[in-house]
């Protein structure tokens, strides 16, 4: 008899442990072993949480070299059937070859369950060997377990599920992340409800009461919105560092439709706007998005969604400072262009409707649409289309980690017809939709690609743009990274357009996340190496570095509800000289209107226990010796580049810490 020796991992997660009865068959291509019980002198500690566990597995010849593990539990008389979580199992051959079968997945039921060896192959290759467990099979179950689902017309498709648990299991949160989720949920409206403010549909009286709630959860830098909301260099500052720096662009022509003159903005004629255009010193907001957009009903009052004009100047100090703002449109007598000059609450509104209309673009289109809903088409396609053993697979599936479910919950708790954004916010109900429809059709890949997208917007050469900064290095050291892993596996452009799992997953993309709009100018099909490594850099970018930036610092810049107002229910001035600080206080949110934005706020901005960390991959699923080596080196670099970011941010008033690889 031949022994092979087999060492089963099972994953340091909560509640992996089984104590069922684990079965394997180790499948070769010269044969099969027999279906064999794992026992262990270490009884049932062998398949608890984090244990590693050595059998013997006998076999009466050379089963030739291995392809494939079959796994089954089945339940013990005096305990039920129960889950497990196995991380991988590892084989050593009496050849001495060690093979490798990556798991990662639940087992909960008495199903036999079958794992190809780890060694990567692309789409037109394939273990003939394997026979009855074919990528067709494997992927014919897969698309059973993830299909397509049209939630709204005009949006990106999403995954078809009737709830959490209806989710493939090894999608699903993490015990750890369920039960934060949900204690963090209740924990922030509970802290609120306490203050008896979550049900008072009446105006703020005063500052200071906002002062109270806001004080009772800050951080250092929500402390520093709140003492400098007003000023108009921290206001041009959240344009390149807040948590909506997607929008701003240097401006090279004025717009017709926004009639700012030299006597406005350089009333003591020390420069002109033609002069500071061809300087590139004047840049441009524009919300056009928001136009025409029905505003939401809240409280049983109507409430008002502007779309701002925003004119900047880049001053010789290099400050970003608002010199005009238009709050529709359409020029008008009753559409008055503000200007810094103007009394303070009339110029104080004007930036208050700004921030008001950036609250619902970078709410929907900037984090929504372009983090959540995009990553979770890269997420269903791959999923659909690519099978375990391929290298795409193993190189994205990391990147995926929690995405279906994190957003069947925002569709459920936060747009749906009951969610909060729906019932407390501007854009809330019809509004919202349309602005959704109208940002995917405005998205294109460039806009996607953030070399691309900051040198479409003139922003290259802007001064204390962090954003940018630390962005186009993490793009660069994540692009040098999938570069390596992908050339390694792909050695010609005709090996990426013969991979019809690849191909597929891509047609899949541009059909259900870009709804076949070819003006986005989304790839229908990869043609080269080259073309393959820079989508799947933006694949892997948007789903963490761009979430992390837009998402990261949402309470820390939004807790202070004046400085980004979840909804106005009073309508902008029509005339200058008549806005005052109760005018203020009656335009602003009501108190429960704004209590459930700061608790969804501080919920979105929460870090769980099991967060990891960009390059970090707790999971094995390469098993050659140079792709191991090529995540090493890109651990390294990202390493090296949060250790860059965190020297820097020492300098800096505001720390801009959204992109630091470690954070």
């Amino acid at each position: 008899m031949l022994d092979y020796e087999v060492t089963v991992y099972t994953a340091n997660r909560a509640v992996a442990t089984t104590l069922n009865h684990i079965y394997i068959k180790l499948v070769g291509t010269g044969g099969e072993s027999e279906h064999k019980l794992l026992l262990s002198l270490r009884g049932p500690s062998a398949f608890v949480r984090g244990a590693v566990a050595s059998f013997t597995v006998p076999s009466p010849t050379s089963l030739g070299k291995l392809v494939l593990v079959e796994l089954d539990k089945q339940p013990l008389l005096l305990f039920p059937e129960d889950s497990w979580f196995p991380a991988k199992v590892e084989v050593k051959s009496p050849e001495g070859d060690i093979y490798k079968f990556p798991i990662y997945r639940w087992i909960t039921d008495s199903k036999v369950h079958r794992f190809r060896e780890g060694t990567a192959l692309k789409g037109f290759e394939d273990n003939h060997h394997l026979g009855r467990y074919s990528r067709e099979e494997e992927l014919k179950q897969r698309q059973k377990d993830y299909c397509w689902d049209v939630y709204v017309e005009g949006i990106p498709h999403c995954i078809k599920a009737d709830g959490p648990l209806s989710l493939p299991a090894e999608v699903r949160f993490s015990f750890a992340k369920q039960t934060e989720f949900l204690f963090t949920a209740s924990a922030g409206l509970a802290e609120l409800k306490l203050k008896g403010l979550a049900d008072k549909k009446t105006n703020w009286m005063n500052i200071d009461d906002i002062d109270r709630v806001f004080c009772c959860k800050q951080s250092d830098i929500s402390d520093y919105v709140q003492q400098h909301w007003k000023d108009d260099a921290f206001f041009g500052y959240q344009f390149l560092n807040g948590i909506n720096p997607m929008l701003i662009r240097r401006c090279t022509i004025l717009p017709g439709n926004f009639p700012v003159t030299d006597n406005m903005v350089f009333p003591d004629g020390c420069c002109s706007l033609a002069e500071e255009i061809k300087k590139g010193n004047i840049f441009l907001c524009d919300y056009k998005q928001m136009d025409g957009v029905k505003a939401n009903t809240i409280n049983d009052k109507k409430q008002y969604l502007m779309a701002p004009l925003v004119l900047f100047h880049k001053t010789p100090d290099d400050k970003l400072m608002p010199i005009a703002i238009q709050l529709k449109q359409k020029p008008a007598e009753d559409n008055p262009i503000f200007l810094p000059s103007d009394s303070e609450y009339d110029w104080l509104m004007a930036k208050i409707f700004v921030r008001s209309a950036d609250f619902s673009e970078h709410q929907l289109n900037v984090h929504l649409l372009r983090t959540h809903l995009l990553a979770e088409v890269f997420a269903v396609s791959l999923l659909r289309n690519v099978p375990m053993v391929h290298p795409l697979f193993k190189l994205l599936i990391p990147h995926t980690r929690y995405t279906l479910q994190i957003n069947f919950l925002a569709r459920k708790r936060l747009i749906s017809e009951e969610g909060v954004f729906t019932k407390f916010s501007a854009s809330g109900g019809e509004g919202m939709m349309t602005i959704l429809r109208r940002s995917l059709s405005s998205v294109t890949y460039r806009s996607l690609c953030v070399p691309e997208d900051i040198a479409e917007r003139g922003l290259k050469d802007v001064p204390n743009f962090y954003y940018r900064d630390d962005a186009l290095r993490v793009w660069d050291t994540i692009n040098r990274f999938v570069r390596g892993i992908l050339s390694y596996y792909y050695k010609t452009n005709a090996e990426v357009q013969q991979d019809s799992e690849l191909q597929k997953w891509i047609l899949d993309i541009f059909e259900h996340g870009f709804l076949s709009q070819p003006g986005s100018g989304i790839p229908q099909k990869l043609t080269t190496v080259d073309e393959l490594i820079k989508f799947v850099t933006m694949v892997i970018f948007t789903g963490s570095v761009q979430h992390a930036a837009v998402n990261s610092g949402q309470f820390d810049f939004g807790s202070w509800m004046p400085n980004t107002p979840i909804s106005l229910q009073l309508p902008p001035p029509t005339k200058k000289g008549k806005a005052t600080e109760e005018t203020m206080l009656k335009t602003l949110p009501d108190v429960n209107t704004t209590v459930q934005g700061m608790a969804t706020l501080w919920l979105l901005s929460q870090r769980s226990s099991d967060f990891v960390p960009l390059g970090q991959y707790p999971e094995d699923h390469f098993s050659e010796k140079t792709p191991r080596q090529m995540i090493e080196n890109f651990q390294k670099e990202l390493a090296a580049l949060s250790a860059a970011i965190k020297e820097r941010n020492k300098t800096l008033e505001v720390p801009y810490r959204y992109l630091d690889p470690e954070d």
